[in-house]
């Protein structure tokens, strides 16, 4: 007897759905063709026992099961349980007419109990575009997939709740979820706050401008001066994300099986800080059977990247070219997989191997050349993306001690989206451009227009202070974001003198 249950396979961030044969005839053993990896041979052994374990027969007949289509490689475990249904099915121990209304994914354990998969989203998302009734897999994914409207989502804690679901009409608990109201009741629920950082206002101001912006910067100062603290902050600061954002963001978490089983919705902008040692694979995205990296984790939100010079510079010379195109593209020899990957850049860095090169108080105890050498480990190609390079210096002890509270992350918040709506509606003919720090040298030449006086005064900023000629376009951009923050329509000279002050890496005395 042959029946079909139906799965899905994740490709990217998307799934697709896979048709799951179970054909028993006469004969021996169990024949599984299709494509499938590893881990979906070895559900055989897990099938069986499980089968047994619930007191059900293992037919000792010949079993063919074919995943279509066949030219799609089948990954995990999370096809336990459609196959296990299928077999069931096809022995007339469970009635299979319904089986054609539901996308069904769950890895079993030996004793029927169902764990949880990767990729619920997507796969739920897969379900409804197909025209499926509904979607049974696992109670630890049931509030994942619930987000998606229109579609009967069903939570399962084991194998015999499924197969009663199907031949006695008994109900699996139905999950449903208000989107709009989870998203919205969880807009603000960030744990950090520019309002615990005492001093340091003029990195506050910087990191505004970078939220307003859009753009890449790095922090440069001593041990201790804050750094990592002021960056956890940024997030808090960006605009809150729009529903379709939250949805693409969850997609993601979802298919690296990074949501846990009270996770609906990812209603704030990640942030994600790898630690220093990460390989090129694990930062892009990739290996055996493609992963999104941190960079795609990163999407929407911000990546940031602690003790720059530390990680390897083959390390950070994979992130050029997905910070220009916003997506990175994963080939191998049989497939292509692109994973969204825009991401806001944060790094930081000591300015020198002891960490107190230009230290107001502490003396640098490194040689001649060793600050120019350490700098070095960062490419000029990779500089040349970040458009602020921000000097921090130690909170001095009158400001730790203030009781006065610091402006609270929710007022600077107010201050970004309004320069962000001025960018909105500049940028709203031209796709792919949503901020300043995505301007092309076209539209820089459009919307940067400085007068015969701001002229003067970058010329003479950058043959004074010996900027390179890339520090120009960045002054530019970050100039206009600080005019939008300022509702000016034109870049004045105040603009374009506290746009000057931060590309401290450019100029020729550093580290010399």
């Amino acid at each position: 007897m042959l029946v079909k249950t139906y799965g899905a396979a994740l490709h990217g961030i998307d799934a697709i759905t896979i048709t799951i044969e179970v054909n028993i005839s006469k004969g021996i053993n169990m024949h599984m063709v299709g494509l499938p990896d590893n881990a979906v041979k070895e559900s055989q052994q897990r099938i069986h026992t499980a089968l047994i374990n619930n007191n059900y027969k293992m037919p000792g007949r010949k079993i063919v099961i074919n995943m279509a289509p066949a030219d799609i490689r089948k990954e995990g475990s999370a096809y336990d349980l459609p196959i296990a249904l299928g077999i069931l099915g096809a022995s007339t121990q469970v009635n299979s007419d319904k089986f054609s209304d539901y996308i069904i994914m769950g890895e079993l354990s030996l004793d029927g109990s169902l764990k949880r998969i990767k990729g619920a989203l997507p796969i739920a998302i897969e379900a409804r575009e197909k025209g499926f009734k509904g979607i049974i897999l696992p109670k630890e994914n049931a509030n994942e997939a619930a987000i998606v409207n229109n579609l009967d989502v069903y939570g399962a804690e084991n194998l015999e709740e499924v197969v009663k679901f199907f031949d006695e009409g008994e109900y699996l608990e139905k999950f449903a979820i208000d989107t709009r109201d989870e998203f919205f009741n969880r807009l603000d629920n960030y744990e950090f706050d520019f309002e615990d950082v005492k001093g340091q206002e003029n990195i506050k101001r910087a990191l505004e401008i970078t939220a307003a912006g859009g753009h890449n910067a790095i922090m440069i100062g001593p041990p201790g001066s804050g750094k990592t603290m002021l960056a956890k902050r940024l997030p808090s600061i960006l605009p809150p994300l729009n529903l379709y954002e939250a949805l693409e963001t969850t997609k993601i978490h979802s298919v690296a099986g990074l949501m846990s089983p009270n996770d609906s919705l990812i209603s704030v902008r990640p942030f994600r800080s790898p630690h220093h040692t990460i390989s090129d694979v694990a930062l892009v995205g990739g290996g055996t059977y493609p992963q999104p990296g941190e960079i795609s984790l990163a999407h929407h939100g911000v990546l940031f990247l602690d003790e720059l010079p530390e990680f390897k510079r083959t390390v950070l010379e994979v992130m050029r070219q997905p910070m220009e195109n916003r997506s990175i593209t994963i080939s191998r020899a049989k497939f292509t997989v692109e994973y969204p990957a825009s991401f806001m850049l944060i790094a930081s860095m000591n300015p020198c191997p002891c960490g107190y090169y230009n230290h107001p108080e502490k003396a640098c105890v490194c040689g001649p050349g060793v600050v120019q050498k350490y700098l070095n480990k960062i490419s000029g190609p990779l500089l040349d993306r970040i458009d602020l390079h921000v000097e921090v210096t130690p909170v001095p002890f009158r400001e730790l001690s203030k009781i006065r509270k610091s402006e609270k992350s929710s007022e600077v918040r107010k201050r970004v989206i309004a320069a962000r709506k001025i960018q909105e509606e500049r940028f709203k003919d031209v796709e792919g451009v949503y901020a300043n720090a995505q301007m092309s040298p076209k539209l820089l030449r459009e919307h940067c227009v400085i007068d015969d006086e701001g002229q003067e005064l970058l010329k003479m900023a950058m043959e004074k202070l010996g900027l390179s000629a890339r520090a120009y376009d960045r002054i530019l951009k970050v100039s206009r974001t600080i005019a939008d923050l300022d509702a000016s329509s034109n870049i004045n000279n105040d603009h374009l003198s506290e746009a000057i002050q931060y590309r401290s890496l450019d100029r020729d005395e550093w580290g010399s």
